[in-house]
């Protein structure tokens, strides 16, 4: 069995000719007829809507006359004829010919006559017998006109609807065009995004590298260096003070608390230090650590008396931290490392080499700051415009296989668009 070929074309363009050379012979006559009986609906329907002028014209008189035998009759057509020629002023004959369009015409106009046969049947017979040859006018061009619809409304069910997959395929490739020129727009968008975001990352690069660079310059090397040996310094001076430090908080409550211990102000407060900031704590002490010892010397006296309530095994380990540090000076070869590193640090702190560094780093860090700033609303924006270019490249897909389906079932052809 031979496979049916396939007719593939490249562009919409080009499924437009093939379309259109296929169904011309079809479709052309077909809008022709339906625009000739378009225009004789229209006419049929401006004749209505003329009449019913005459008849809301000839009650106004009889209403201001006031002819009390005919003034109720003469109200009620007044008011009927102005609900025809609203009604029909609202019936916008199309102005493109195709089976949606006729047969949406059609359904308008049914409506428009279905509730006039309404009221043609309840108010006539009641006006009736007066304004007799007005409404004999009138019945005889609505006749007519309805004579028109029906030939209008038989055309677009019977024989336009024959040809609306084909003009449904026509219609949909100039659909197809219009989304193709969008999708060509939001490319082009996307394009401007695209150079709008490539030399901001360009200046987000050259930045970093020159944060980087200074920061791995003399001074700013140094200093890190220094305070990662400062960071090593604290952590072994916490290690040397841990046993100390549930004393301390005791000795801290104690005398926050007026329990008293001897403890002066300044002691407190160089407590509070060394259990927060031992490295400073020590390193602005003397040589030596007077104050420290002092404090220790109270601490002994406390856990003699077990003042501070201590369990005995932290009291034991308390006892024997003090006696190293008292009488032993076990924090005198730390407490020299720790000034030594302190006074490096402070001395590169106060040169004019950092200061400027740090000023330069400052101001790039703001300029790196702004610029991405900048690329994150750029990003946003690119984001919105990519999704927006997939949606539309799939209702573009979308609009190829129901052009496709609809060749197919009014042919009986198979063709693909690319």
């Amino acid at each position: 069995m031979l496979t049916e070929a396939i007719a593939q074309f490249a562009s919409s363009n080009e499924a437009k000719r093939w379309l259109e050379d296929k169904t011309n012979a079809a479709l052309v006559p077909v809008q022709a007829q339906a625009k000739k009986l378009r225009d004789e609906m229209n006419l049929a329907l401006q004749m209505v809507a003329d009449v019913s002028k005459q008849l809301f014209d000839v009650s106004n008189k009889e209403i201001e006359r006031h002819n009390m035998k005919l003034y109720n009759r003469a109200r009620a057509l007044n008011k009927l004829s102005r609900l025809f020629i609203e009604r029909l002023k609202k019936i916008i004959p199309p102005e493109q010919i195709s089976y949606d369009t006729m047969h949406g015409y059609v359904q308008e106009i049914y409506k428009v006559f279905y509730v006039t046969d309404i009221d043609l049947k309840n108010w006539f017979p009641r006006i009736s017998p007066f304004f007799i040859m007005d409404r004999r006018k009138f019945l005889a061009v609505y006749e007519k006109a309805r004579q028109v619809f029906n030939t209008l409304n038989e055309y677009v069910t019977k024989e336009y609807v024959k040809t609306k997959t084909l003009e449904e395929a026509i219609l949909k490739i100039d659909e197809l065009q219009s989304i193709e020129k969008q999708l060509l727009t939001l490319q082009e968008d996307r394009d401007k995004i695209r150079d709008e975001r490539v030399p901001l990352e360009q200046e987000i690069s050259d930045i970093e590298q020159k944060i980087s660079n200074l920061k791995s310059s003399g001074p700013i090397d140094k200093l890190n260096l220094i305070n990662i040996e400062i960071e090593n310094l604290t952590n072994e001076l916490r290690n040397d003070l841990r046993h100390l430090q549930k004393p301390f908080i005791k000795m801290q409550a104690m005398a926050t608390s007026g329990g008293g211990g001897g403890i002066t102000p300044g002691e407190l407060t160089k407590i509070n230090q060394y259990l927060d900031t031992p490295f400073d704590a020590l390193v602005q002490e003397p040589q030596g650590y007077p104050m420290l010892k002092e404090i220790l010397e109270k601490l002994a006296g406390m856990v003699t008396k077990d003042t501070l309530k201590l369990k005995p095994d932290k009291a034991r380990k308390a006892e024997q931290s003090v006696n190293e540090f008292l009488y032993k000076n076990a924090l005198d070869n730390l407490q020299i490392r720790c000034k030594e590193m302190a006074t490096k640090r402070d001395y590169l702190l106060a040169s004019s080499d950092l200061d400027e560094i740090n000023r330069n780093l400052a101001q790039y860090q703001e300029q790196l700051n702004q610029f991405r700033a900048r690329k994150t609303s750029v990003e946003t924006h690119e984001v919105v415009k990519a999704n927006s270019y997939q949606d539309t490249m799939d209702k573009l897909s979308g609009l190829k296989r129901a052009i496709e389906k609809n060749v197919y079932a009014a042919l009986d052809k198979k063709i693909q668009i690319a």
